[in-house]
Order: structure tokens, then C-alpha cells, then sequence
């Protein structure tokens, strides 16, 4: 028996022992290089032959490896090029192939107190699928205490941002979002500041969801996708709609007279007990067109909205106000769907077909409110497809609300699916 231990790549040496008694009979070494050997044994001889044999087929593996290498190189070869108020990602040897930037802008927004690193492993995976198509836009305008400002004033803030960059851009014709949890938020006021009715451009006849004219223009660009990941769309004063507060009454109530105390005007357009000069909630606001702002008439101007949902474990945002749904509108456990693709996607929505209706439960009344109740009748105006996901297998569930776009790989790695199942749904 010998036994060695490697001191580098190519160099072994080790102790022999004899048979049964464990006696020691002497060293080997054994030095290798490129197909020559030479070994010691334990009688000092030293034997050099060539082993033409295993170097061909050696070789020939190792030319098959660095073809594979080669081709998944080139894949995930992503340039970026860090700007005022975040950071563009593209595919360097389309760029260079084109010398020109792909025509579809992808807009990626964070939430509370994120940066624009939230979207990091994502936007490569956009680059990765969609290398001549896309070139992703991670905003960081709003950064970290910079979104307890408030809704409005951090959606200004990206409207101005998003036109910089199309300005940077040249070539860009299609403008899609993909936000994370406030960032919905931020996105929905945005686009209602970007959007523009009447300027009316051939998109091969697309129609609006809302009427039967043509759409507008989101920043003078065709609207294509406008995804939300985990998304207080409804606020977050309703019951079980902040979870970590357990639906206790109490906790709910104190919690939304004191929001603002900790975040800012955030807190009140959250919890809508904002009253800037008598008017309604930002919220409330922002599921209809209200004055200038065309809020949902903007959103209808998509081609395909998609709302992504965690189905339980995420301690930030309720399963209701993330989907856009009512209490009994939610899909029981039993109707929940087993995908090996996609194994922590239970149930997808497409939006075109209608919701059953039946009677809500009185629990259901008491956790649904007039304000709740109007936001989704004016959001529920337009379809959206709702796709919810659930990681209470997982061992990563305590943070799903940041393992649903996979914030950091290393702690929400389980959330990588979700992320193809983005890409694979995504309209280029």
C-alpha cells in the first residue's frame, strides 16, 4: 500500500508499507510532466517512458473542455459601466459587434433602502438569454435612506433618470421594468410621469388593454413588460399586509400612525395617511389616472404586466397587496402546481380568465377595507398576470422577500428559478 500527498500539480510523493505487517520499505516520488515520468521506487531505480496513449486521448479531452469553456464564455460576458444614479449592463461582444446598444432598455428598481447591487445576478441572467436584445438599466437614484422620501418625489427622481439614460442610449426603441418591493411602487409613478397619450408611434398596431385606440409612449419608447416582484401594490396598512406584525390589530394600527416616524414620507404613502393639500392617498391615486398623471391608463400601455408574489415567509409584504387580490380571490393550497423547472412557482395567473366570484368570507370583509377594495378595482381594470411563489421548503424562506430576485446569490440562491421563470415569460 502507498500512501501520498500531492506538494503541486505533478509532484507526489509517499510512504509504502508491506502487505499485512505495515512494515516500512521505503519512499516513492514521482515527478510528471506532459506525458514524461520519472518514479523512484523503493529499490532506486528510475524509470522514464512516454505514455503516448493517455496524452492523445488527454488532449483531446482537454481540447473538448476548452471548446465547452469557450462557448459558456461567451455567454456570460456582460460590460458595465457605472453612471450617474446607477449602473448599465450589456452583452460587450454584441456591443462591439453592432457598435451599436441593443434596442429594448430593461429599467430594474430596488426597494426600501437597496441599492442598485439588488438587481446584480439578475440583470446578468437578462444579458445572458438575451445578449443582441436587451441592455439592463440598474437604477440607483433611490438608495438606501434616499426611498424614505416618498413615492412621488422618488418617481420623479427615476422618470428623470430613465430619460438620461435613454439620452446616453442612442438606438433604444423598447422600455420594460422589473421592480423589486417599493421599487413597484416608484416604477407605477414613474411611468405615469414618462407616459404620453398622444404621442402615438406604429408598434405593428398594438392596442392599448384599456380602449380600442392605439397606445402611448413611456419616454417617447414602446412599453413592453412591467414586472413586480414582491410589490405592496395595495399599501401596506391592511390586515396581514406588513406580516411581520402577526395581524394583530393593535400592532397593525399603532404601526401605521407611527410609520413615518421611521420611514419618512415612505411610511405615510405606505400606510395611506398621507393628506398632501386634501387630496386622496398616493396610492389611491395611483390606481386610476388622476389630473395630468395617466397612472393606469400608463400601465395599460404595456404589453404584459406581471405581478410576483410570495405565497408565505416573507415578513415585509402580504400575499394580497403583492398580487392584487382580495382574501377569497387567493388560490387554495390544493390548486397550487409542482413544476421541476420551476420549483418554487405554485400557481401562475395569465389574467385571461375571470376570477370566481364567490362570497367572501367575514374574515375576508374584515381584512379587506373601502381603501384596499378601491385600489383593486381601479388596478383590476387592466389584466395582469400573477405568478406566486412559495420557498417554505426552502432554507432560505425567512428572507424570501429578498430570495424572490435573489438579492445576494450566496444567501438567496433558491430564488434563482423565479428569475428564469421572469426571463423565460419575458417579452422581447
Amino acid at each position: 500500500m502507498i500512501t501520498s500527498g500531492s506538494l503541486w500539480p505533478g509532484f507526489q510523493i509517499g510512504v509504502g508499507f508491506h502487505g499485512t505487517n505495515r512494515k516500512l520499505y521505503g519512499l516513492v516520488g514521482r515527478f510528471e510532466f506532459g506525458g514524461w515520468r520519472w518514479e523512484r521506487s523503493s529499490f532506486g531505480e528510475f524509470v522514464r517512458r512516454v505514455e503516448c496513449s493517455r496524452v492523445s486521448v488527454m488532449m483531446s479531452m482537454n481540447e473538448k473542455k476548452t471548446k465547452n469553456k469557450m462557448t459558456m464564455m461567451k455567454k456570460v460576458v456582460v460590460e458595465t459601466e457605472s453612471v450617474s444614479g446607477g449602473v448599465d449592463v450589456w452583452d460587450a461582444d454584441a456591443r462591439s459587434e453592432r457598435e451599436s446598444f441593443p434596442e429594448h432598455l430593461v429599467i430594474m428598481v430596488n426597494g426600501l433602502g437597496g441599492s442598485a447591487n439588488d438587481w446584480k445576478y439578475a440583470a446578468e441572467q437578462f444579458i445572458n438569454k438575451f445578449p443582441n436584445k436587451v441592455i439592463v438599466h440598474r437604477s440607483e437614484r433611490n438608495y438606501s435612506r434616499l426611498t424614505f422620501d416618498g413615492v412621488d418625489l422618488m418617481g420623479e427622481r427615476l422618470a428623470e433618470e430613465v430619460l438620461s439614460v435613454i439620452n446616453r442610449r442612442k438606438g433604444v426603441r423598447k422600455i420594460s421594468f422589473v421592480a423589486h418591493s417599493l421599487g413597484g411602487l416608484i416604477a407605477r409613478y414613474a411611468i405615469g410621469r414618462l407616459y404620453d397619450p398622444e404621442n402615438v408611434k406604429d408598434f405593428g398596431n398594438a392596442k392599448s388593454d384599456i380602449d380600442e385606440k392605439p397606445q402611448g409612449t413611456v419616454a417617447g419608447l414602446e412599453p413592453i413588460n412591467f414586472i413586480t416582484v414582491a410589490t405592496p401594490h395595495l399599501g401596506s396598512r391592511g390586515n396581514k399586509q406588513l406580516p411581520f406584525l402577526c395581524g394583530l390589530p393593535f400592532l397593525e394600527r399603532s404601526v401605521s400612525q407611527t410609520a413615518h416616524l421611521f420611514v419618512g414620507r415612505t411610511g405615510r404613502h405606505l400606510f395611506l395617511t398621507d393628506d398632501d393639500d386634501g387630496k386622496p392617498p398616493l396610492l389611491l391615486r395611483m390606481a386610476g389616472n388622476h389630473d395630468e398623471l395617466k397612472f393606469r391608463s400608463a400601465l395599460g400601455s404595456f404589453k404584459r404586466r406581471a405581478a410576483y408574489a410570495n405565497t408565505n415567509f416573507d415578513s415585509m409584504v402580504g400575499w394580497r397587496t403583492s398580487s392584487i387580490r382580495r382574501q377569497h380571490e387567493l388560490p387554495e393550497p390544493q390548486l397550487h402546481v409542482k413544476d421541476e423547472k420551476y420549483p418554487h412557482i405554485v400557481y401562475v395567473d395569465r389574467g385571461n380568465t375571470q376570477i370566481i366570484e364567490k362570497e367572501p368570507s367575514p374574515d375576508a370583509r374584515i381584512q379587506t377595507d373601502h381603501l384596499e377594495e378601491e385600489m383593486i378595482r381601479g388596478l383590476a381594470q387592466i389584466p395582469w398576470e400573477r405568478v406566486d411563489v412559495s420557498f417554505r421548503k426552502s432554507n432560505q424562506r425567512y428572507v424570501a422577500h429578498t430570495t424572490i430576485q435573489v438579492k445576494s446569490y450566496w444567501l438567496n440562491s433558491d430564488g434563482a428559478d423565479v428569475v428564469v421563470h421572469m426571463i423565460d415569460n419575458f417579452v422581447v
